[in-house]
Parts: structure tokens; C-alpha cells; sequence
């Protein structure tokens, strides 16, 4: 287990009075059991590094699955929720508070789309997303035409856990405890051409991509086949939504993930990072289709309230004055390097994958283990697909962070070679990607 260190900040109120297995105990007993936890309690953090309860370090590449950009205690975020709290936390929407139009205009200038709506999390502003792709179909229809309801979504998606965003997520262990979901969503091989452009006819009203999946292991949409999703909806009146909640807001080194291909899409969802630890969520739109919503049609109590919002500003405003797209464009190109070398030494690396900080490390081994000895060590990292090693550090990490994770790493990989098992899903799922790409290929 990682070592103590000495100099840390004090253990919050509720850490001082409950042990760590009181909490656990209280866990297990009081909420729904929908996550599978270590027995740690986690107090406090600064920059990179979290400590838990016991005053152990940990290098965070995770960064709350990719929501804390800046790390932990940042001090300009801190003095402006600070200030906010002692000002107003809330204000209802039916009235202007002093830091959304400012927010929105930032997204706008960030994203090359025309307006924004705030939600509270990625699932809420996929709802929204896929609500005004279907209220553009509405108001397109006219003279007792049906209107386009279909929606595409691609294969290995995840888009959030409410209906609407479950509908358009494809592992069908999310789906089947809740179905039926929203009818009218149909999924299309990833990176396969020629099966969108048989799905996409008429009908459809809007298909939602990632440009990078996150969950789904992070696989990178092809140019081929965002071009051909952005002419296709063009042609029949669609919405191209881009689902920017993991990959964007300057993870990849780039605004969004998007704008690596030549083409904009039509709506942008966003949240994680976007409120550096508070709950925070939006999507954007071009005023071609912002146009069609109207006072009442959509709305949300808590979204976009003063204190997210201007969190929510000063991290934009950090990024812009830290240039912390380059550094998380420099610090990438050293984490990849270092990867590849691991890759040359442990034959079980099958792939590694992704751009800027959001990482993948594909096994033919099971992740779970790896997981967990990192965290022994004093390392957080993720698992997805049961074999890919999920890598989302902040935007701050140092290159002497990256060199502690790859010494670190390269020790779990270790280890790891002499008792690895094979992952069942490695063989299968996981070479859905390579499947399509070969068949781009073969065309």
C-alpha cells in the first residue's frame, strides 16, 4: 500500500468521527448498492494526488473519470466557489444570473456552435440533445408530413444512464434491466461506412457519436466515417450530434475531440470537467437548430446556477491562461512513449489507443487485478470492457507525474505477467474496432 506522508491537510469532520469501516458498514447498509467499492475513504487531494482517510498518497489517473481537469484544491476554483457561496448559490431560471450568458458565450467562441443549454450532468444534456433533434424534425415537417423520430447510435456506445441516453447506449448490460427503453433507435457498426449509410434514410432525425467512445474503450471515430455521418444527415435534415462529455472541454489537446475532422456537428453535448467538481452539464447547438425551441418547450430547475457557472468560467479561463492544451498535448506524447516501451516488454499490451489524456491500454488479460494492485501502490486508474486499462489524468499532471505513473505501471505489469489470466472478452468484443477497420480497409 503507498506510504503515508507526513505534511497533510486535516481529515475532513465526518473522516475524524467515522472510522473507515463505519463508513463502509453505513454504505452497505443505507444505499442502493450500484458500485463496487474498495474498502478506502478518500478525504481530501491537491493537484494530482488524493489521500484517503489514513493519510496514504495516491497519483490520480483517473481524475473522477475525467471530471477533475485541474486536479484537487485548485486555489483560483476554490476562491471563486468560496466567494459565490457567500454571495447566492441559486437563483431560478425565470431570472438572469450574472454568469451563464458570459459561460455561453465562452462555449460558443470554444466551439464554433451559436448557443448553449445548461443541464446538470452529461445524461441530462444528452436528453436535451436528443430532444431538440427531434423538435427540429417536428418544425421541418410541416403540411401533414410525419416527422422524422428515428435516431442512429453506434455500437460499444454509452451516452448516460436515463432513458433517453440509455436508448442510444449499446451494451446491452445497461439496457435490459430497464427495457423497454425509447423506441426508434437503431445502432451501427463502428467505423463501418457502409452499414450507416444503409441505417440512415429519411426517417431519422438525429445520429449521436462519439468522436472518441470513453466506456466503450476508447476507440476513435475514422475521418471516413465522420464525413459520411455529416453528409448523410445534411442530406436528409438530421441532426449530427457529437457526444463530448468524456473527450472534450480539452482532454484531447484540442477544444473537442470533433474538431480533429473538417466538419462541425449540428449539437455538442458537454459536462464532466466543465464545473471542476460541481455538477455541471450542457449541450450546444447551431442557431439553424437552436431556432426551434421556444420559452417552456425545455427548462431545468437547478442548471446553469451562478456558483457552477462561474466555476464553470474560471476553469475556461485557466485553461486559456495556463495554455494547459499544450501541456496536456506534451505530457501525452511522453505518457505514449513510455507506454510503447511497456508494450515492447509485456506481449499481454495488445494496443494502446487514444489522444491527449484520454488513454487506453488494450489486454489480452483481465484488467479488474491490474486495477487493484495499482491502487495497492498508491496509482488509480480504471477498467472497462473487463480489459482495457482506462487512463484520464488531469490536465496539470507534471512529466515528473508521468514518469512516477510509468515506474509505478511498469511495476503492476510486472507483477501481472506471472499471474494474469485471459480476459473472455478480450477475444470477442474488444475486436469489434479491428473488425470494422479491416472492413474499411477491404473496401
Amino acid at each position: 500500500m503507498a506510504k503515508p506522508r507526513k505534511k497533510l491537510q486535516k481529515k475532513s469532520p465526518v473522516a475524524a468521527r467515522l472510522s473507515p469501516a463505519k463508513i463502509c458498514a453505513d454504505e452497505a447498509r443505507y444505499m442502493l448498492q450500484t458500485y463496487r467499492r474498495p474498502p478506502i475513504v478518500f478525504t481530501h487531494g491537491r493537484g494530482a494526488r488524493l489521500y484517503d482517510s489514513q493519510g496514504r498518497e495516491y497519483l490520480d489517473f483517473l481524475a473522477g473519470i475525467a471530471v477533475n481537469a485541474l486536479g484537487y484544491a485548485n486555489p483560483r476554483i476554490v476562491k471563486v466557489i468560496r466567494r459565490e457561496a457567500g454571495r447566492t448559490m441559486h437563483v431560478s431560471n425565470l431570472f438572469h444570473n450574472p454568469y451563464q450568458a458570459p459561460l455561453a458565450r465562452k462555449l460558443a467562441e470554444w466551439s464554433a456552435l451559436d448557443r448553449a443549454f445548461f443541464a446538470n450532468s452529461g445524461s441530462e444534456a444528452v436528453e436535451g440533445a436528443l430532444k431538440l433533434a427531434r423538435a427540429y424534425a417536428h418544425a421541418r415537417a410541416g403540411n401533414g408530413r410525419a416527422p422524422k423520430t428515428r435516431f442512429l447510435a453506434l455500437e460499444n456506445s454509452f451516452h448516460g444512464r436515463t432513458f433517453g441516453a440509455l436508448s442510444v447506449t449499446y451494451p446491452a448490460k445497461y439496457r435490459q434491466p430497464f427495457e423497454p427503453l425509447v423506441p426508434g433507435v437503431e445502432f451501427v457498426r463502428f467505423n463501418d461506412v457502409a452499414d450507416l449509410e444503409s441505417k440512415f434514410d429519411g426517417t431519422v432525425c438525429g445520429i449521436i457519436i462519439e468522436p472518441i467512445q470513453g466506456e466503450g474503450g476508447i476507440n476513435l471515430v475514422s475521418d471516413d466515417f465522420w464525413r459520411r455521418a455529416r453528409e448523410l444527415a445534411t442530406q436528409h435534415g438530421a441532426a449530427l450530434i457529437a457526444d463530448e462529455i468524456q473527450a472534450g472541454m480539452g482532454r484531447t489537446g484540442r477544444h473537442f475531440a470533433y474538431q480533429r475532422f473538417d466538419s462541425l456537428p449540428d449539437i455538442v453535448t458537454v459536462a464532466k470537467p466543465l464545473g471542476s467538481g460541481l455538477p455541471l452539464g450542457a449541450f450546444l447547438a447551431s442557431n439553424e437548430f437552436a431556432s426551434v425551441i421556444s420559452p417552456g418547450m425545455h427548462g431545468s430547475t437547478f442548471g446553469g446556477g451562478p456558483l457552477v457557472c462561474a466555476a464553470a468560467l474560471e476553469f475556461l479561463s485557466i485553461v486559456e491562461e495556463k495554455n494547459l492544451l499544450a501541456n496536456v498535448r506534451e505530457r501525452s506524447a511522453e505518457l505514449r512513449a513510455g507506454l510503447e516501451k511497456l508494450a515492447a516488454q509485456f506481449d499481454f499490451i495488445r494496443e494502446i489507443r487514444g489522444e491527449g489524456l484520454i488513454i487506453g491500454i488494450d489486454l489480452s488479460i483481465e484488467g479488474g487485478p491490474l486495477v487493484k494492485d495499482a491502487l495497492s501502490r498508491g496509482l488509480l486508474i480504471n477498467c472497462t470492457h473487463e480489459h482495457i486499462l482506462r487512463l484520464l489524468p488531469p490536465f496539470i499532471i507534471s512529466r515528473r507525474d508521468v514518469a512516477e505513473f510509468l515506474g509505478k505501471f511498469e511495476r503492476v505489469l510486472a507483477a501481472a505477467s506471472k499471474s494474469a489470466r485471459p480476459s473472455a472478452s478480450a477475444a470477442s468484443g474488444a475486436q469489434a474496432p479491428a473488425r470494422a477497420a479491416a472492413l474499411a480497409a477491404a473496401r
